[in-house]
């Protein structure tokens, strides 16, 4: 039987003195810890390195790895997010998501008040979602990029799943309230443009005269 066909647990137990099997696991979970790690940073060079760091690391502690219940991708995850947050804190960065990927968010019914705001104003939506707290922009990251369950994020933030909820609720609100605040003022902003060009555009009739 190849790696490929062991179930994860089994091949665990094997990863932990076989680097093969590790190598399986790295297949199975790379593609979503670098799009976890992307999407944090905003950088495809950096989140590069650091996903190869995380699954080195991984390899490194993976011996002593215990099962607790909870899913094997949550202790990647979480490796990935004390990483993230490391690299963070010593380039003193304001922790980002990748903006301009932010329409490949996958939201659809779970939140149909954002697909919306999506479709009709993506600038503003940016906006608004740099502006929120580190924190929630994971939340966001973990929901609509990597489709994880309020539970798997509890597990990955080390949250209750009651917690990411309300959490998650506070997030929508928060949204919706500030896009509407930043779609106001882009409006009045236009108004005001357009006011000052009608306001030139007669001075210029005036003098023709």
């Amino acid at each position: 039987m190849s790696y490929s066909e062991l179930e994860e647990t089994e091949l665990i137990e094997r990863a932990k003195t076989d680097k093969e099997a590790f190598g399986e696991l790295y297949t199975r979970y790379v593609d979503r810890i670098y799009s976890y790690v992307y999407y944090r940073t905003g950088d495809v060079a950096e989140a590069e390195d650091l996903t190869a760091k995380i699954f080195f690391r991984a390899m490194n502690h993976i011996p002593r790895y215990t099962d607790r219940g909870l899913p094997f991708s949550a202790w990647l995850y979480r490796i990935a997010r004390n990483l993230v947050a490391n690299w963070h804190r010593d380039r003193s960065r304001r922790r980002i998501i990748a903006l301009d990927d932010i329409t490949h968010w996958k939201v659809g019914q779970e939140s149909p008040e954002i697909e919306t705001q999506l479709l009709q104003d993506r600038d503003a939506l940016l906006k608004v979602v740099r502006r929120l707290p580190a924190e929630r922009q994971e939340l966001l990251i973990l929901k609509f990029v990597d489709r994880l369950s309020n539970s798997e994020i509890g597990d990955i933030m080390e949250r209750s799943e009651g917690a990411i909820k309300s959490l998650y609720h506070r997030t929508l609100l928060a949204l919706r309230e500030e896009y509407e605040k930043e779609s106001q003022q882009e409006k009045e902003a236009r108004l005001t443009l357009l006011d000052r060009f009608k306001k030139l555009t007669n001075r210029g009739s005036d003098g023709e005269s």
